[in-house]
């Protein structure tokens, strides 16, 4: 995949002029990047948002139906050494942020598709492990401090994601996955080691604050991230590579 990407921001394959010496080196990348943002962006806003209302109408029909008896999710002693902190609320949304970069930066409609599906079946493997073994985040763990029980935002997260679904973390699966795929598109546009370090810190945070916020467990966050890497190694190994703008445009 990686050879794949570097051919496809060949400056040479999409009609534009090589950058030389230490300037490619050191601003090649972001010209990479940007452009790759830029490509299709309309659709790439428009998908994501249809695939996340496709996914929770999916999720919330899972949740109130549940078939089989509910499981409560054991704590382990990490659990309790893990305190609860409100702050890491806005680390907990910023996945609705976060999930959409990996998607933003594929160059091609091919690499697109295949990313949607992969993604979508990460999903639905998540829903399916809920639908056949209904789990919850125990109801110790789930109540919030007092001192923030009426918090908007903590308000709106319990009413729209409730203790159940638990495990696999979902949260934590989809993070994992979209971390693989940064990486390896920063790493194919040879972009420096800080933007690595901040998209591998981003996911431990999101990882963190799933048990931070109560929302779930630690033993959800491993079952979760163990998800997140099958599909994402899996989806890197066999879903197509990207190719360039130009053979794209022709699809």
């Amino acid at each position: 995949m990686s050879k794949s990407i570097e051919r496809a921001d060949d400056p040479g394959a999409i009609g534009s002029r090589r950058p030389t010496g230490s300037a490619r080196s050191r601003d090649g990348w972001k010209t990479t990047l940007a452009r790759h943002w830029r490509h299709r962006q309309w659709l790439k806003v428009i998908g994501i948002c249809a695939f996340t209302w496709i996914f929770f109408m999916a999720y919330f029909h899972v949740l109130r139906n549940a078939p089989h008896p509910v499981t409560v999710m054991p704590l382990t002693p990490l659990d309790g050494w893990i305190p609860f902190e409100p702050a890491a609320f806005w680390v907990y949304v910023s996945l609705w942020f976060y999930v959409g970069i990996a998607p933003g930066l594929l160059p091609s409609l091919r690499a697109l598709l295949g990313y949607g599906a992969w993604i979508a079946a990460l999903c639905v493997a998540g829903l399916m492990c809920f639908w056949l073994w209904p789990t919850a985040v125990p109801s110790q763990a789930h109540q919030l401090d007092p001192a923030v029980a009426n918090h908007a935002g903590f308000a709106l997260m319990r009413g729209v994601d409730a203790a159940g679904n638990a495990c696999p973390s979902l949260h934590v699966a989809t993070a994992t996955f979209t971390a693989l795929w940064v990486q390896r598109l920063l790493a194919a546009a040879g972009a420096p080691w800080p933007l690595k370090a901040v998209n591998a810190t981003w996911l431990l945070l999101i990882a963190w604050s799933t048990v931070a916020v109560r929302q779930h467990v630690v033993l959800d966050v491993v079952a979760g991230a163990a998800l997140g890497v099958a599909f994402g190694l899996a989806a890197l190994r066999f879903g197509p590579a990207p190719q360039s703008q130009a053979a794209d445009q022709r699809l």
